[in-house]
């Protein structure tokens, strides 16, 4: 295992990405110390056997492996898997010395975004408005793409923070003997190697909830707060001065909220994921205080007190005295010192109160953040005003932006229902008040009359004890959840309510009467607690999704609760299953032109949109460059305010080192920032755009129609299953959400999005990725548009990173790995599928080159394309294996077991020796491809 990742053949010393070869080549050396030293030399020796054979002939190494014994295959497997996992954290590691170099030399994002505003000459008060309008909010989900576990990624990062030592030592200290270093390297490879990589349990959400607050602590106690920090001071430097309680930057959750085909978040779940936040969010600002009380150790004898301070600190001390006597002595004379400890004694009362159910004390625990807040605001006007300007706006307003931006809560939880759930409810309480006589069988229209008029009425629906079925119980009980959290946690635990599968302004409305109901929202006096969002998912509603919000914003009623959200209405955009019913071409282009749509609306009725997309990981599901796609967004549809779903590996990828998640967070921003003030008007005249639309329109057409030609084929189930794993991600145990919908048949129908494209990548077909647009762009260029084409690609940001995108898909895809799963095992009669399949990749990247002028794929990114060349190296055994353990657990029946409780594959039997070993060709190939769904 010494070969570098990056540049095969190529000197440590030469060229801009030798340091990571270098670094790569030792790690790669290291694992195969590991591998001797623990399972043999002859384990090593294969490897490297394998590894050559498989780049001499191909052929010939397929064949050996499909006869290797399943326990040496599983050896061999983790092997390149473990590589993997090293190559890869070794990459971050060096991105992360680059940023920080580039950072030195040449600003970071938001530095760029400041030059461009200021040579826009965009006047003070207009960055002012924006500045106070900035809401940009991640949300992490449980979507399960992460195949690693957290115990491999804990020392992934130690390994990170390792390697970073060392090289801070050496620029420090120069050249030395690095024996201990690569001994501790060396131990990190051991203790990977020795740890089972396969989950042997299903998670639940209160798991997936600690995994999010592993990375929110993190995000919490450094990248967060620079970026906050270099936010404000980027700010002031084009004039603009911010308060430190502004909330730029906040974080949201699906985790314990996300009831949609998820049948494990009940609300009970949904209670236990907002204490389990709570307690490691109290955790991180009593880190936050302790930092400040050695920080502030201002003396009442040297400078002055504000009568605020002094008056709330006595109230304090009244009310607390779990504060200890040893403090009120030593700290006497350092008021603020004391007062800080007040605010953690106010922390200790507030977790155990939670823990306890009790009620909330004014003066002795807190509720939400508004009172923390203010808290550390009289310490900042204390300080202000008796010479401590530079603790004012140092250190204290750095802390109060970091407890603005998490709370103790770290995450704003967002819940989400199917649509068809709220109706359900509906139905069965109409039917006890006996006012409709079948509501399942009224119209759209009629249920969208029905329940506008409910909401205007004062009389209620339901009782305590009216009769509902156990289903319709936990859903409308979840709207009580809601009620009971934010009284028991503060108003910002939940704000939002989602509604999958919105098809008509019935399915939101059906959720606010449930939530008027619950007391949440009442239009008669103006209350609404929660934003009620409709969540747009296919085609046909993103393309209606304008009409929707005009019909939705035209009822009083429902244009009462906006007004009494701030005249903001949140939408948000499904990338993942659009793409699943209808291509990436028509996906994409469906949510550009929605996007436009929903802005209008919006304008019209004198309300603000806030957009939240729902990006998956893999291109495939919306992924890709956040800052591109930030600055793709027609004009006018970012006012400050964006809401983005971070989802499976992609978590890790950019969280995991704290350089990392600092330059993610702060190229956000940074774009968010210049898309508000940079973009709010047409960037081409509308002649061009009206071009650029047309041969959209006919590129779309054309690819949908190939797309659905494939998937309505009705082979494509039976080869689907046939030629990827897609039965095995259920045992990866990765994630609490079954991969199916409820009722789902054998078909891809009720197939969820992340298995659609899991399934594609690990065969390397990836026809999500990039399937339909090579019809799409020939029929485009036969319609006479080439010119037209090329022009959108020179000056339209939308199609120059759609298309990025689809070449980078493209370039993983490897058709003649993929021939292998067909070959093997698909029956022939189903094999046409893939020549369908080969003739549109083919065309799909002539296309794509004719309008970059490259001669091939990713020629102008030499460095990227040489790494995605290496990897391959290295990922075609574990295909090879992969292939061969299928074909042997298919025929021995094995797959039949796939899916039962763990316990009933434990033991050494066949089937569970052949799940193992396959289900360790996945994590690889995942760690591999960076991606797993």
């Amino acid at each position: 295992m010494t070969e570098q990742l990056s540049g095969a053949g190529h000197s440590d010393h030469d060229g801009p990405d030798a340091a990571l070869r270098a670094d790569i080549r030792r790690l790669g050396t290291l694992l195969g110390q590991t591998l001797a030293r623990q399972e043999g030399k002859p384990l090593l020796d294969l490897v490297e056997e394998i590894r050559a054979q498989v780049r001499t002939d191909a052929d010939a190494a397929a064949s050996r492996l499909a006869a290797m014994e399943v326990t040496t295959g599983t050896q061999l497997a983790r092997a390149f898997s473990t590589y993997f996992h090293l190559a890869n954290i070794t990459e971050q590691v060096h991105r992360s010395r680059d940023l920080r170099r580039q950072r030195a030399t040449s600003g970071g994002w938001l530095d760029q975004a400041a030059k461009l505003i200021a040579e826009a000459g965009v006047p003070a008060d207009e960055i002012a408005t924006a500045a106070r309008r900035l809401a940009i909010r991640p949300v992490f989900t449980a979507h399960p793409t992460e195949a690693s576990r957290r115990s491999v990624l804990t020392k992934l990062r130690a390994l990170a923070d390792q390697l970073d030592a060392e090289q801070a030592a050496a620029v420090l200290y120069g050249a030395k003997d690095n024996g201990p270093a690569s001994r501790r390297l060396a131990e990190l490879i051991d203790l990977i190697w020795q740890t089972d990589e396969l989950r042997l349990d299903r998670p639940d959400p209160t798991d997936e909830a600690r995994n999010a607050v592993f990375y929110l602590k993190d995000l919490y106690a450094d990248a967060a707060p620079q970026v906050l920090d270099d936010l404000s001071e980027t700010l002031r430097s084009l004039g603009v001065e911010t308060s430190p309680t502004a909330r730029p930057i906040t974080f949201g959750t699906w985790i314990g909220g996300d009831r949609d085909g998820n049948p494990f978040v009940t609300p009970a779940v949904t209670r236990d994921v907002l204490i389990i936040q709570h307690e490691h969010g109290i955790q991180a600002t009593e880190a936050a205080m302790d930092k400040l009380i050695t920080e502030i150790s201002v003396s009442r004898r040297l400078r002055g007190v504000s009568l605020d301070l002094s008056a709330s600190l006595a109230k304090d001390l009244d009310a607390l005295p779990e504060v200890a006597p040893r403090f009120r002595r030593v700290n006497a004379e350092e008021p603020y010192r004391l007062k800080i400890r007040c605010i953690k004694a106010k922390l200790a009362n507030t977790r155990k109160r939670l823990s306890q159910s009790t009620p909330h004390v004014p003066g002795r625990d807190y509720l939400g953040t508004e009172e923390l807040i203010g808290d550390l605001e009289l310490i900042r006007a204390s300080l202000a005003r008796n010479s401590g300007q530079l603790t004012a706006v140092g250190r204290l307003s750095s802390t109060i932006r970091s407890v603005s931006a998490f709370g103790m809560h770290l995450a704003t939880m967002d819940v989400r229902e199917h649509a068809e759930a709220h109706h359900a409810v509906l139905a069965q309480m109409y039917g006890q008040v006996g006012e409709v006589g079948d509501y399942t069988t009224l119209t759209r229209a009629e249920r969208t009359e029905l329940l506008a008029r409910e909401l205007t009425g004062r009389r209620p629906l339901s009782s305590a004890d009216t009769p509902l079925t156990d289903a319709a119980r936990k859903t409308f009980d979840v709207f009580g959840t809601i009620r009971a959290a934010q009284e028991r946690f503060g108003d910002d635990v939940v704000e939002t309510y989602i509604i999958s599968m919105t098809l008509g302004p019935d399915d939101v409305l059906a959720a606010a009467v449930l939530a008027r109901e619950a007391g949440l929202i009442d239009v008669h006096s103006r209350r609404a607690r929660i934003n009620i969002v409709p969540l747009l998912e296919t085609p046909a509603e993103l393309n209606s999704g304008g009409r929707m919000l005009d019909e939705l914003l035209s009822l009083p009623a429902y244009r009462s609760i906006v007004k009494a959200r701030g005249d903001v209405q949140e939408v948000m955009l499904g990338y993942s299953d659009s793409n699943k019913e209808a291509g990436i071409t028509t996906s994409q282009w469906e949510i550009h032109k929605a996007q436009r749509s929903l802005r209008d609306v919006a304008a019209r009725h004198g309300v603000r949109l806030r957009l939240f997309h729902g990006r998956g990981g893999t291109v495939g599901r919306g992924g890709g460059p956040t800052h591109e796609a930030i600055l793709a967004q027609p004009y006018g549809t970012l006012d400050g305010a964006i809401k983005v779903t971070e989802q499976g590996e992609v978590i890790s990828d950019k969280y995991t080192l704290p350089a990392l998640a600092r330059e993610n967070l702060e190229l956000t921003v940074a774009a968010v920032l210049q898309a508000t003030l940079l973009h709010t008007k047409p960037r081409v005249p509308d002649e061009s755009l009206e071009r650029w639309d047309g041969a959209m329109d006919t590129a779309s057409a054309a690819a949908f129609a190939a797309y659905r030609r494939l998937v309505e084929n009705p082979d494509l189930p039976a080869y689907f299953w046939a030629s990827t794993p897609t039965e095995l991600l259920g045992a990866l145990n990765i994630g609490s959400r079954p991969a199916k919908r409820p009722n789902a048949d054998a078909g891809l129908g009720g197939l969820r999005a992340i298995p659609w494209v899991f399934g594609w990548t690990q065969s390397r077909q990836i026809v999500p990725g990039w399937f339909g647009v090579g019809t799409g762009l020939a029929a485009a260029r036969e319609a006479g548009l080439g010119d037209v084409l090329d022009e959108m690609w020179s000056d339209w940001q939308f199609f120059r990173t759609f298309l990025s995108n689809v070449e980078m898909m493209l370039t993983k895809t490897d058709l003649n790995i993929a021939r292998r799963y067909v070959a093997t095992l698909v029956p022939e009669e189903l094999q046409p599928i893939f020549a369908t399949i080969e003739e549109e990749y083919a065309r799909t990247v002539r296309e794509v080159l004719a309008i970059t002028g490259e001669t091939g794929l990713l020629e102008g990114n030499p460095v990227l394309s040489r790494t995605l060349g290496v990897r391959d190296t290295y990922l075609e055994p574990l295909h090879h294996l992969q292939v061969a353990l299928l074909r042997q657990y298919r025929d021995t029946g094995a797959s039949q077991t796939v899916g039962t409780t763990p316990g009933a594959r434990r033991g050494y039997s066949d089937a569970t020796t052949l799940e193992r070993a396959l289900l360790t060709t996945v994590n690889g190939i995942a760690a591999g491809m960076r991606n797993t769904g």
